[in-house]
């Protein structure tokens, strides 16, 4: 399985490697087969987060005896020292080590954010003394705006950078990647496949893997899920004309605007399930799936007429989608 360097970490990672953000969509011993599978598939390299619920006990649980066999990546939404420091050791308990290769400052998004993560008592002073301490390895940072990143990363203080990246979303590698490579920072693609939502796993795989990058990390759940996103990478092959094509259709289709289903939105002050309300209208409205889609949108307990319009959504999701009028769109379309 071809594996890359992941800038000035030395580490030498699988292109394709394990998202763990769908881990807290299964149960204990659902997360067991998926995550062995991986490790036997060949995959080393793990990425999670304090955010994604239960993913760091499920990683603890199912292959913390065999921890020997990848490097471990996490991140936190912390941003002061105190919190971080807290979540470095929570992290160690939780997923049953004495060691993280990868630690990240989680989804920096406003100026806000950064200034604080940086100043006197912010986060990066704890992940420095842990990098002293020997409880991590190397610090890194994700999140969605290209712009802050790229200021982030020009201070020099961290080893890798985490960031949307797919044939829809090119804007890291106009403006942030070029930097990185430079100052051989390690580049984490997240969101390869747009949350679940494109339509075919291999050609959107494909196109990143054919870009100077360190790995990708498609969330995975499902054996099924290792396995197709696997083969990608073990069958590649550079995209066909004709393929290229089906991409750019498909990202014109689309748009920049969708739901990636990060969950970030979430919880509901109305109880309604946002990213699988999007996942629903998909089906119906783009898929061709529309029995599917609206079986599926019946049976959920909150509908998108229950929506109080309150707006805490859209102030937490990172892609500034207007999820209200969308909400208002799916109530529209399903009657």
């Amino acid at each position: 399985m071809e594996k890359r360097i992941l800038g000035r970490t030395g580490l030498n990672i699988t292109a394709i490697s394990f998202g763990g953000l769908p881990m807290q969509r299964c149960t204990i011993d659902e997360a067991a087969p998926v995550l062995s599978y991986a490790l036997d598939a060949g995959i080393n390299f793990i990425d999670t987060a304090r955010a994604y619920t239960d993913s760091e006990e499920k990683i603890g649980r199912h292959i913390g005896a065999r921890r020997s066999e990848y490097y471990l990546a996490t991140k936190s939404m912390a941003r002061d020292k105190a919190g971080m420091a807290k979540d470095i050791e929570l992290s160690l308990a939780t997923m049953r080590t004495d060691y993280i290769d990868l630690y990240q400052i989680h989804n920096l998004k406003s100026r806000q954010d950064y200034e604080q993560v940086l100043a006197p008592g912010g986060a990066i002073e704890a992940l420095k003394d842990a990098v002293k301490a020997g409880k991590i390895g190397h610090i890194g940072v994700t999140g969605h705006s290209i712009e802050i990143l790229v200021e982030a990363i020009k201070t020099d203080l961290f080893s890798t950078v985490q960031v949307p990246f797919n044939f829809v979303e090119t804007k890291a590698l106009e403006e942030l990647f070029p930097i990185a490579k430079k100052m051989n920072i390690g580049t984490i693609v997240m969101k390869p496949l747009g949350g679940g939502q494109f339509k075919s796993p291999d050609l959107a795989l494909r196109f990143i893997l054919e870009h100077d990058i360190s790995t990708t990390i498609p969330g995975m759940d499902e054996v099924r899920h290792v396995e197709e996103n696997l083969a990608a990478l073990n069958n590649f092959r550079v995209l066909t004309a004709a393929e290229r094509l089906e991409l750019e259709q498909e990202a014109a289709d689309i748009g920049t605007r969708f739901c990636r289903r990060c969950g970030y939105c979430m919880p509901c002050t109305a109880g309604i399930d946002i990213p699988t309300m999007f996942i629903c209208h998909l089906q119906f409205m783009r898929y061709n799936m529309k029995k599917a889609g609206l079986a599926r949108y019946r049976a959920m307990k909150a509908k998108a007429t229950d929506c109080i319009d309150c707006g805490l959504c859209e102030e937490r999701c990172p892609y500034d989608i207007a999820i209200r009028e969308r909400l208002k769109q799916v109530a529209a379309d399903f009657g």
